[in-house]
């Protein structure tokens, strides 16, 4: 089912519940489309709502992106932050939308990103706790150039992080996701970490891993 009349097109796997479901909403990664983490819809908790959305910069000759990446720069000019922000905003506002439009709890909100969505899913969760609960974050890292300022001033007190690597992945090096667990503690943040010997995926046992986690949250 596509929507097009909220801030983001998405579709959805409705849920088994008609009221006050926990809602999931996916982000996909860099040049890929909403179809794609929405394989793991049917494998997922029924009672979930579940929408997952596409990002809103088209790229040629297919797929869309959250943000510009020059994969060509070092690390603090590899992404075009200033794009990233307002993709975190935008995420934001589309998680007051779904939860007015949907039949969805909205204290009851997971996001699940991979890879750039990951990135963004640690951007709107470290800059709107009020909005989310759960985040699921698959290889991805912490852009802190994307994060407010204060954070030691915020209330993280509701989120629960689980987060996820390949131990070769040779898009977002595992080096930069070793540092999200230390990030997160020093916020006093409840998080899980974990590493898979894959390259930039998602191996079976690492989807496990989460759907267990979020079984035993929502």
């Amino acid at each position: 089912m596509q929507n097009t009349s909220l801030s983001l097109q998405h579709i959805i796997r409705k849920s088994t519940l008609t009221e006050n479901a926990p809602l999931l909403i996916m982000m996909h990664g860099y040049g890929s489309d909403e179809n794609d983490l929405f394989s793991f819809a049917s494998e997922l908790p029924e009672e979930l709502f579940i929408i997952s959305v596409k990002a809103p910069y088209a790229m040629q000759p297919f797929g869309n992106a959250w943000y510009a990446i020059n994969f060509d720069a070092e690390k603090g000019k590899w992404s075009d932050n200033e794009q990233a922000i307002q993709s975190r905003d935008l995420i934001a506002k589309f998680i007051d939308e779904a939860t007015s439009t949907y039949p969805v709890n909205k204290n009851n909100v997971t996001l699940l990103g991979f890879s750039q969505g990951s990135i963004l899913s640690y951007a709107v969760a470290l800059t709107y706790p009020e909005k989310v609960k759960n985040i699921i974050a698959l290889s991805g890292y912490i852009n802190s150039d994307i994060l407010p300022e204060n954070l030691e001033k915020q209330d993280y007190s509701n989120l629960d992080f689980y987060c996820s690597h390949g131990s070769v992945d040779q898009v977002i090096p595992v080096d930069w996701a070793r540092q999200n667990a230390p990030f997160l503690s020093s916020l006093n943040i409840k998080h899980q970490y974990s590493e898979f010997p894959v390259g930039h995926g998602v191996a079976p046992q690492n989807f496990y891993e989460f759907k267990d986690w979020l079984s035993e949250r929502i």
